[in-house]
């Protein structure tokens, strides 16, 4: 039967020509649009994990209400009634006992290090032009350890913050925007205090404008002494030694303070909805794609058996049975799907090497090259060779069935 139907296709090349090339084009337009996207989906994690803690313990907000304060001014009072009641926020948010923390996280075997930060909005000033930001106070050392900062660098080194002595490490956008130079030094205040001068002693660029335009590092003392919050801090940066850890260390660790403990997944939740309406759009382009190929393989090899009836009728009168010419029809779509599968793989990882070497617009720094991020996962070939081979087996059942059931008898009658 293989032979009867590897002769059958090869005696109508056209329209075995023609399924073919349905078939690679859904193919081939699955693995390009995977890997593009899938691409773009591994710089943004990448970006997400690398380039920040897995893990956030954050100082929550505490809000004053008339509640707040008719309980502290009025205790024994059952009704209190304002005229104007106190809504505001209590003024730097901080973590409680970072101590208990620093514990739990030494002690802890998932955790590969952690690093203590304030972050506090600021206002930078520079002959007279002023920009807001927002200045992170950190460890240099334990930093570096839980996050990628230091690769960002392009003047200076992240360690030059130091301990103290009032020296910064700004954003490119942000020193572009201020008109400022590496060594000079800037004015830098929180709105409630005097301006502090800080000396720039290096620049970073993570290619995030967001980042890049708004964000100075310095010594966490000095964010401390500037921000008048002595020993004070209002976030842990954590680092797990596996990425998984992080979720379980969340759910584990949520209710046993007042602060808010947030997984990388958790705080960049919107990023992972985009990423699923992707998959759908993604999926049901091919569909589209793999469903009109399908089509044309149905049209084809009913054709082929409305065509062969004659063939058919002589097969079953010399003894084959409706089984074999099912399976003689069958074992086109199967083979139709193995070879338009492999070519359109083969050519789909081509034109994915062909785009990673395209630019995309962008300047190169050191977030990456300035090229098309393509992703080269092996289960896009999988499953693009997977549907483009489910879809022909699924079109070639009707025709295949429809031959099976034909006789030597029928034949004669439509004939006649």
């Amino acid at each position: 039967m293989l032979f009867l139907a590897f002769r059958q296709l090869i005696s109508r090349r056209r329209q075995t020509i023609l399924t073919l090339a349905g078939i690679i084009l859904g193919t081939v337009a699955f693995i390009v649009i995977s890997g593009m996207m899938l691409g773009f989906r591994e710089f943004i994690i990448d970006q997400l994990v690398n380039n920040d803690s897995h893990l956030h313990i954050t100082a929550k907000e505490k809000f004053i209400t008339d509640d707040t304060l008719s309980t502290f001014f009025f205790p024994q009072a059952q009704h209190v009634y304002w005229d104007s009641p106190p809504t505001t926020r209590k003024d730097n948010p901080a973590i409680t006992y970072p101590t208990g923390w620093y514990q739990r996280l030494s002690k802890d075997p998932r955790v590969k290090a952690y690093s203590p930060l304030l972050k506090t909005q600021i206002i930078l000033t520079r002959h007279g032009k002023s920009i807001a930001g927002q200045l992170t106070g950190v460890d240099p050392i334990r930093q570096q350890r839980v996050t990628s900062i230091a690769k960002y660098i392009k003047q200076g080194q992240f360690s030059d913050i130091g301990s103290g002595g009032n020296r910064i490490i700004v954003g490119q956008a942000l020193l572009e925007k201020l008109g400022a130079h590496l060594t000079e030094r800037i004015w830098i205040s929180n709105g409630r205090s005097e301006p502090i001068p800080f000396k720039i002693v290096g620049v970073f660029e993570t290619g995030v404008k967001a980042i890049d335009a708004t964000t100075v590092y310095g010594s966490l003392s000095d964010a401390q002494r500037m921000n008048q919050t002595l020993g004070q801090i209002n976030e842990i940066g954590v680092k797990f030694n596996h990425l998984d850890d992080a979720k379980k260390a969340s759910d584990d660790w949520q209710n046993i303070s007042d602060e808010k403990v947030q997984s990388w997944d958790q705080v960049n939740a919107s990023f992972f909805n985009v990423f699923k309406i992707q998959d759908a759009v993604r999926y049901m382009m091919v569909a589209a794609i793999l469903v009109v190929s399908g089509f044309g393989i149905y049209n084809i090899l009913n054709m082929v058996v409305t065509q062969k009836r004659k063939e058919i009728a002589i097969l079953r009168s010399i003894g084959y049975e409706a089984i074999d010419v099912i399976l003689l029809f069958f074992i086109q779509g199967v083979v139709l799907g193995i070879l338009g599968g492999v070519i359109g793989v083969a050519i789909g990882y081509g034109l994915c090497l062909y785009l990673a070497t395209l630019s995309y617009g962008g300047s190169p720094s050191s977030t990456g090259t300035g090229l098309l991020m393509v992703s080269f996962d092996v289960t896009i070939y999988i499953r693009a060779f997977t549907l483009s081979f489910f879809a022909s087996v699924l079109a070639s059942i009707l025709p295949a069935q429809a031959a099976g059931r034909m006789t030597p008898i029928d034949v004669i009658r439509s004939e006649s």
